[in-house]
């Protein structure tokens, strides 16, 4: 199988992310190395991790071993709740680096506005910090509900270029999506296949059906031509492949209409206002 060339959306302050990158969440750090590589190989050249996930440095082997020149690679990693505020900010996003073995990354996420502590406004002072520095390409945040947004867009002069957030066909985030299209927002999706459970639903297995194609396959094309950044993860080398075969076949607009009546509000993950 050729590398397929993965399509790029350009951020609000003009970096172009690629569309379908490589998620590590859950993965231990030992098995990261491999299954990164596994990615890089296979074509992937965006990779998400967090502070949270333990894998930083497994994903900086990778990196290192890998031989893909930095700038064609796309690095996100995100600040963990416990490091909100403006030093422990500052600090957080130096030890990533460092586990990471790089001098810059592409994207920076707060990981949770974890509105009790109520310390995100602060954090996010410190991003702009490092974006004003250079030392990230862009901004962004993650499992941000519009008010959260909002109270951002506020209270500062750097608009979030990306909000990663679970979304998937059980959970369509229509009017978070509404909220990110009017401010110039990209929607990364986390959790894109609800870890399987959206897998068997008959609007998707009958197209799967039709097309040839696995029902996740399906799932991550639904993602890509609503315009969502996503970010599968697996550490299956064939179906780390297998997700990034999506470039071949496209769904109608019956296709996209059958999926979007199967939205239930069906979260995999915490809910962000109560998550602390």
């Amino acid at each position: 199988m050729s590398t397929p060339t993965v399509p790029t959306v350009k951020l609000n302050n003009g970096v172009e992310i690629p569309q379908l990158g490589f998620g590590v969440f859950q993965v231990p750090d030992d098995q990261t190395t491999a299954a990164v590589a596994s990615a890089l190989e296979a074509g992937y050249r965006s990779i998400d991790t967090a502070a949270i996930y333990g894998n930083e440095a497994g994903v900086g082997r990778a990196l290192a071993e890998g031989g893909v020149p930095r700038e064609d690679l796309f690095i996100t990693t995100k600040l963990w709740n416990a490091d909100q505020g403006y030093d422990e900010t500052l600090r957080a996003f130096d030890t990533s680096l460092a586990k990471l073995g790089l001098e810059t990354l592409d994207l920076y996420l707060i990981h949770w506005p974890t509105p009790a502590r109520d310390l995100y406004l602060d954090s996010w002072r410190a991003i702009e910090r490092l974006a004003a520095e250079g030392r990230i390409r862009a901004a962004g945040v993650s499992n941000f509900q519009p008010a959260h947004l909002r109270r951002l867009l506020d209270n500062s002069e750097l608009v979030p270029a990306v909000n990663q957030v679970e979304l998937h066909p059980g959970l369509q985030q229509a009017e978070l999506r509404a909220f990110h299209a009017e401010h110039g927002i990209a929607t990364e999706a986390w959790s894109p296949l609800a870890q399987g459970a959206v897998l068997d639903d008959p609007a998707v297995t009958a197209i799967a059906e039709r097309t040839g194609k696995s029902p996740a396959q399906v799932v991550l094309r639904w993602h890509l031509q609503l315009g969502n950044v996503v970010i599968p993860k697996s550490v299956t080398p064939a179906r780390i492949r297998q997700n990034l075969d999506v470039f071949d076949f496209e769904l109608t607009g019956e296709d996209m209409t059958a999926i979007a009546a199967t939205d239930r509000g069906l979260r995999t993950g915490p809910h962000p206002d109560q998550f602390n």
